[in-house]
């Protein structure tokens, strides 16, 4: 199953929020959030410095992470950011492919 970097920084009310039940219950809540699409939580940090939290769910595909960004963003207690994590192999498979490309101006 696909894995997606979850990461950004809280709003003053999504800080609000987290004050009030804790860091367990943000857990909790995103591993809610990944199971009713299918998926799991593999892990969630919270951090300080540049991003407030990092969290990597396994999701069926792309179709479920956006719609976790898209839902999570409109609540306005985030400002987040995706990113899409791969494994070696499948780096592996994607140097096999001969893409064809031509740069700007050439």
């Amino acid at each position: 199953m696909p894995k997606y970097l979850f990461h950004g920084n809280y709003t003053i009310d999504g800080l609000k929020g987290v004050l009030k039940e804790g860091g367990t219950g943000r857990s909790i809540a995103v591993a809610k959030l990944a199971q009713s699409l299918g998926g799991t939580l593999e892990s969630f940090h919270f951090a300080f410095g540049g991003d407030d939290y990092f969290i990597i769910v396994n999701l069926p595909d792309n179709n479920a992470a956006t719609a976790v960004s898209l839902i999570v963003s409109a609540s306005g207690a985030v400002a987040n950011k995706v990113t899409v994590l791969m494994t070696p192999e499948e780096v592996d498979e994607a140097v096999k492919k001969h893409p064809s490309y031509r740069p700007p101006g050439q």
